[in-house]
């Protein structure tokens, strides 16, 4: 009887002290917004919320796509009135407004009229313009001539053409990261086409989540020279290193638009990565400040303490540099 015992005592000690996963890595991609998504998060088991992304990626479209007729905005810059918008275009169109006012311009989501006019020509060559067509263009443009109205648009010139690329595939990682806070998860990293947020870490590998800045390459190749860890912020990065243009002389002009001019500037900046607190707003302040080029971004960022920030530019013998300002992570 008692060998009996024993032996049962042995066998449950055994069941008991098998080590069971504490933490389990999920991990889902797809397609989304004309590029592609990630999501990971720590849970104790497999869990698919395949469906639910794919919920959220309609709803966004739905919304904010110029690439879908049948959208709102799509609708809204066709002429169509009276369309009521839902609170993701309304939490897109607000931050647009403050970052809009705060850059003086700078920042405006009703400047792609001209970035379509530009986008002539051979292999990237820029063709001019004519002045009077830029002139007529620029008439449209300007964020200050749209309004909200009991949710519906109301725009002062009805060729307004409104488009938040800029910003929506940092909105929608914004989106994402919610879905995860309302399941409470604590551990989560959302991507959308280079966009990123992240919160806890990776408890798997007990490791902080690691992301990378990808290299300025033109001949279209990817490289991470610099990785850094990610813990509650946003890091979102904009480039000219794959969109840009030559004129005759061989000056590489990148695909910015200046809002003032309606003309594309010369820039030699070449990489914008900005951390903060939203992926809507790094991507959204990280458009506006490769439009500013160097010099006025470190002005602008020493009254925007909260936007950590790293350059990649050319210096005057064509020579990579970087500059890390607002505190931006060296690992």
């Amino acid at each position: 009887m008692i060998r009996n015992l024993v032996i049962c005592s042995l066998v449950i000690c055994l069941f008991s002290c098998e080590e069971t996963p504490e933490h389990y890595l999920n991990y889902a991609s797809g397609d989304a917004f004309g590029t592609t998504f990630s999501v990971q998060f720590i849970d104790k088991k497999e869990i698919d919320f395949s469906t639910s992304y794919d919920s959220i990626i309609t709803v966004i479209n739905s919304s904010m796509s110029t690439y879908q007729n049948d959208s709102d905005i799509s609708k809204i810059n066709h002429g169509d009135s009276g369309i009521v918008v839902d609170h993701h275009f309304k939490n897109v169109f607000n931050t647009s407004k403050k970052i809009y006012e705060e850059t003086k311009g700078v920042f405006d989501p009703t400047i792609g009229v001209l970035v379509n006019a530009w986008d002539f020509g051979p292999e990237g060559k820029i063709v001019s313009l004519d002045s009077l067509k830029i002139d007529s263009l620029l008439i449209s443009v300007g964020l200050n001539k749209v309004e909200l109205q009991n949710d519906t648009v109301v725009k002062e010139h009805t060729t307004t053409f409104i488009d938040f690329n800029a910003l929506a595939k940092g909105y929608a990682v914004d989106v994402f990261s919610d879905f995860m806070e309302s399941k409470h998860y604590e551990n989560y990293l959302v991507e959308i086409g280079g966009e990123i947020r992240g919160k806890g870490s990776n408890l798997v590998k007990k490791k902080p989540w690691k992301i990378g800045v990808e290299d300025p390459n033109f001949d279209q190749t990817q490289s991470y020279s610099k990785v850094i860890s990610l813990e509650n912020e946003a890091m979102a990065t904009s480039g000219s290193y794959r969109k840009f243009k030559l004129d005759e002389n061989g000056n590489r002009y990148a695909h910015i638009i200046n809002t003032k001019t309606g003309f594309p500037h010369k820039s030699n900046l070449l990489s914008v990565s900005v951390l903060t607190k939203t992926c809507m707003e790094a991507d959204a302040y990280a458009t506006a400040l490769m439009s500013m080029g160097l010099e006025k971004s470190i002005a602008f960022l020493d009254s925007h303490p909260q936007l950590k920030t790293y350059f990649i530019y050319e210096n005057e013998k064509k020579e990579l540099k970087t500059l890390t300002l607002n505190g931006f992570p060296d690992k």
